[in-house]
């Protein structure tokens, strides 16, 4: 019984699996194929504690498939070798249906050590399932993502987190032992951020630090046993979202100062560079944009300079970055524009293309009239000539609004004399 509460609680089938419906529920799009057996290589993709662990044990479980796995904090190529050739040895001794291949945050392994996974992927010497709490398309190789299908596990709801500690009330042999009455738990649940693993160790060490069968939990119980506690929880799920998150908001706020200080906190707490210098990018163009198109550049470049460089020198270019990104002047406008374009596209569907704007290749499509009537831009005073570049059903939508910066002010008076008749600039 020394096991942590989350252990001893993991479900061993989908039936006592909390959350991610949409993978495992009734009509979930992972259930079926684990049901039938035909389990392929995947990438099971969120936040950390949302059951990615859990659900690669049951897969191998249900499947009835020998089990092997790996972290890739500790394990190199050699390990991986190892366990390939382990499980090639043991593909169809006891069973027809090949191994499964576990690897705990894939987005840790390098090139080199991805590279060492593809040929038994490939082969089906193994199916892969690898568990990463960041995007697989920037952490995972492409020839290695292209052999594997990507699931997301979504974050918990409040109501399935309590369930969760309504289960452990009733169902660990320990606490079941005891009275226990789930008065509060708002400070349990903001401790958590949504970690479920995190969520059962604060609550198990709360009970067990009570030393008696009779225990209330109470917000203020919480937070005067995490404050004691502090240290053995200040560790990577939680402060990994929220530093990142006062990060980004101090750079879009224009504070250098604050955005600086969660940077040295992000730094100090070990956070991988290219997470740090990714979030750069993205806030170049999400909070900056075209107030300041240079921004973009300058963080692309902080990307590449700090991945060749490395820790400690990187903390210099990163440092640099963020105080020009904090200083920049800022504007949302492509952002917006695009999120309402995309909204746009999900509420008017496949709208077809004008015949002026199509391509015209063949001798029959020229007949059909296609590319009739288009107006070369160029052959025109300004190199404009006014038409209709959007869908009938949609003409005249305005999807830019330009911000309200030096920029794009003369952006603004741009659009304004070229669309004057159609266009609200």
């Amino acid at each position: 019984m020394n096991k942590p509460l989350a252990e001893r609680l993991r479900p061993k089938s989908l039936e006592d699996y909390i959350s991610q419906k949409h993978l495992v529920g009734d009509k979930g799009s992972l259930r079926n194929q684990i049901e039938k057996g035909i389990i392929p290589s995947l990438i099971l993709w969120g936040p950390p504690g949302v059951g990615k662990t859990t659900l690669a044990n049951i897969v191998a479980e249900t499947t009835d498939r020998p089990f092997y796995t790996l972290s890739a904090i500790s394990s190199g190529v050699k390990d991986v070798r190892e366990v390939i050739e382990r499980a090639k040895k043991q593909d169809g001794l006891f069973t027809t249906k090949n191994p499964i291949l576990f690897i705990d945050e894939i987005h840790r392994f390098s090139k080199s050590q991805q590279d060492s996974l593809l040929g038994a992927v490939e082969k089906g010497w193994v199916t892969l399932i690898g568990a990463t709490t960041e995007n697989p398309s920037f952490e995972v190789i492409p020839a290695l993502l292209s052999r594997c299908q990507v699931y997301v596990l979504n974050s918990f709801t409040k109501e399935d987190l309590i369930q969760l500690l309504e289960r452990a009330i009733k169902k660990d042999q320990l606490l079941s032992s005891k009275n226990i009455e789930l008065k509060e738990t708002q400070a349990l649940l903001r401790a958590s951020g949504g970690d479920a693993r995190k969520l059962l160790n604060i609550f198990e060490l709360i009970v067990n630090s009570e030393g008696k069968n009779e225990i209330q939990i109470t917000n203020t119980l919480v937070e005067e046993k995490i404050q004691q506690n502090v240290v053995r929880y200040d560790k990577t799920g939680e402060q990994h979202y929220d530093i990142i998150s006062a990060f980004i908001k101090s750079i879009r706020g224009s504070d250098p100062n604050a955005a600086v200080y969660w940077l040295a906190r992000m730094i100090e707490g070990g956070e991988d560079l290219k997470f740090i210098a990714r979030r750069l990018v993205i806030s170049a163009s999400e909070d900056i944009g075209i107030a300041n198109p240079t921004a973009l550049i300058m963080a692309n470049n902080t990307f590449q300079a700090v991945t060749t460089v490395g820790y400690p020198e990187a903390r210099i270019i990163l440092s640099q970055c963020v105080v020009y990104l904090a200083t920049s002047a800022k504007s949302n406008a492509s952002y917006m524009a695009i999120n309402k374009a995309q909204q746009l596209v999900k509420q008017t569907g496949d709208l077809p293309v004008p015949l002026p704007l199509r391509n015209a290749p063949t001798k029959l499509m020229k007949e059909l009239g296609y590319g009739d009537d288009y107006k070369y831009a160029h052959n025109y005073e300004n190199n404009f000539a006014e038409a209709e570049f959007l869908p009938q059903d949609i003409a005249g939508t305005k999807l830019y609004e330009p911000g309200n910066n030096k920029r794009e002010q003369l952006n603004r008076e741009f659009l304004k004399n070229r669309w004057k008749s159609k266009y609200d600039y």
